[in-house]
């Protein structure tokens, strides 16, 4: 399993690529990011990239409904060439909330757009011209994209059993958050490997992302967990989530404790399948710091 750290954003872009280079030396393997409402996920990978060589980079997740497939494609290969082939592209459909209130855009038929935007955004990808008219989407490019770089692997933040059937036969693979580890055994990682065995593929990527707090005060973490998370305790993906799991929120799914504790944790994520682990280092600058030494540990063992 690959060890990776969700960076923080909220920050000048200097301190961020600062951040990313600290968390190569430690020996972190991935590098991630989010796309919200602050600096564009993708345009962020492809600078700091160039600064920091090595680390793997990786998006949880770029929304697609404000983006067409061919400008995200454009965008990933962008990316791809600037960085030497280390972009892991994780999609996502974001939420009603979201879409339709801050885009104005149409939520309904999920699905479907999903299936569209995956038709038309892989084999441009892959180097094929797209020609696809849908109910919801369309492309009729003049031929390939002429950007010379590799395919990233394209990760569908994917939770319930249609969107995971989506992942296991379009895409390499899933990128979940706020997803407990009994869910991931029992349900994310054996609904996309059947999904992508039935179509004929190799077996997915499973990239997981949980809060990460290294601490000697465990109740005092899962009390600001509580508090710095409780946003997603209440969207209704995540919801399903962590009713699935018997969570009351997310405080109950953080990955809390000591340093050994921690560890055990994440490797017990590693011995269900999957295959990479993104933590989300959240407290006081001491605990952050631990945390992140805690993953950097981990690397490889």
């Amino acid at each position: 399993m690959r060890i990776g750290v969700m960076f923080d954003v909220g920050r000048p872009f200097d301190e961020v690529v600062g951040q990313v280079a600290s968390l190569a030396e430690a020996g972190i393997e991935t590098a991630w990011t989010s796309q919200i409402f602050g600096y564009d996920a993708l345009t962020t990978l492809a600078v700091v990239g160039r600064e920091v060589p090595g680390i793997e980079l990786g998006t949880a997740v770029v929304p697609t409904y404000p983006r067409h497939p061919v400008m995200l494609a454009g965008q990933a290969l962008t990316v791809q060439a600037a960085t030497g082939g280390r972009l892991l592209l994780g999609i996502g459909l974001s939420h009603r909330m979201v879409i339709e209130n801050v885009f104005g855009l149409s939520f309904d038929h999920p699905a479907r757009h999903l299936r569209e935007y995956l038709s038309i955004l892989v084999p441009l990808l892959e180097g094929e011209p797209a020609s696809f008219a849908g109910e919801t989407l369309k492309a009729a490019t003049f031929g390939p994209l002429q950007i010379d770089a590799p395919a990233p692997p394209v990760l569908v933040a994917a939770l319930g059993p249609t969107m995971l059937a989506l992942a296991g036969r379009m895409a390499q693979g899933t990128v979940t958050w706020m997803t407990g580890p009994r869910t991931v055994a029992d349900h994310i990682v054996p609904s996309i490997t059947v999904a992508a065995a039935q179509a004929g593929r190799p077996a997915p990527v499973v990239a997981v992302g949980l809060p990460v707090c290294v601490t000697s005060d465990e109740d005092a973490a899962r009390a600001n967990a509580a508090e710095t998370f409780a946003i997603y305790g209440q969207l209704p993906s995540y919801r399903a989530m962590l009713d699935r799991e018997g969570a009351a929120g997310p405080a109950d799914i953080a990955v809390v404790g000591t340093a050994a504790s921690v560890a055990d944790q994440v490797r017990r994520l590693a011995d269900v399948g999957v295959t990479h682990f993104c933590g989300a280092p959240f407290g006081s600058a001491e605990e952050i710091k631990a945390s992140i030494a805690t993953l950097a540990e981990l690397v490889g063992r």
